[in-house]
């Protein structure tokens, strides 16, 4: 194997990885929807290759740390201390700690969508601490919004380059993706709000594991946050782009 083909398997790993993922969402739906139809033999059946892919997913995350080990990419430089700023602290870049407000509780347990699913199956509750509850007043009012968590569970270490789980053979920036492994392991997601009930508030599908830390949330507005003129960067040069957003979109699919 050679240095390109190294290079290609760093790439193919994570695609694996990722793909399987999304598939075994899709097979934990299917098991439970056919438990409620009375095909007990089929669920449990569904159940099972939930749990091999798991472990093939297990091996298959083992072989990317170990690729990533055969030659460790070497660190960033650290950048240069900053100077002074007028009305700011001497160093612009000190570390300043985020203390979490609530924790997010979703169905998620061990895999969870690259995205929202808006209809998702199960509950999709934040759960605000008491001392913040009287920030959510008036916040019903709205129909989606910002929530801001802690990528909590992300082990593996940063790169500045990564290749898209759905999108094999493309690398680009860390910036210029949706990967979770960043510098800051802040995540963001745009949901719909369902109601408050104290200081719990329901949602549409996130896209979080369970007990994810909550930061923030802010409301969506319209005309403000909705820019009309976007459009999808780098992704519109990716052949297949269809299929592709079914996976970005986290849209379950039976090809």
């Amino acid at each position: 194997m050679d240095s390109q083909d190294v290079l290609k398997l760093k790439r193919l790993l994570p695609h694996w990885l990722g793909h399987n993922s999304h598939h075994v969402l899709d097979y934990e739906k299917w098991a439970t929807r056919a438990e409620s139809a009375g095909l007990t033999g089929v669920a449990e059946e569904i159940r099972k290759a939930v749990e091999l892919s798991k472990e093939a997913n297990r091996h298959i995350g083992l072989a990317g740390r170990l690729v990533e080990d055969e030659k460790p990419a070497e660190p960033a430089p650290k950048p240069e201390k900053a100077g002074a700023v007028e009305g700011r602290p001497d160093d612009i870049r000190a570390e300043y700690p985020l203390k979490p407000i609530g924790v997010i509780h979703t169905p998620y347990k061990d895999s969870a969508p690259y995205q929202p699913v808006a209809d998702d199956e199960g509950e999709f509750r934040i759960s605000v601490d008491p001392e913040y509850a009287k920030g959510l007043r008036d916040l019903d009012r709205f129909r989606y919004i910002y929530v801001l968590y802690l990528i909590h569970r992300v082990t593996r270490e940063v790169s500045m380059s990564v290749s898209p789980y759905w999108a094999p053979g493309v690398e680009v920036g860390v910036f210029a993706s949706r990967s979770p492994v960043r510098p800051n392991h802040l995540g963001l997601s745009v949901v719909r709000l369902e109601r408050i009930e104290g200081n719990q508030v329901f949602t549409s599908g996130l896209d979080v594991f369970d007990n994810t830390p909550l930061l923030d949330i802010k409301p969506y507005m319209k005309d403000l946050d909705t820019k009309t003129d976007a459009n999808l960067g780098w992704v519109e040069d990716i052949d297949d782009r269809e299929h592709l957003m079914l996976h970005i979109k986290g849209i379950p699919h039976d090809y």
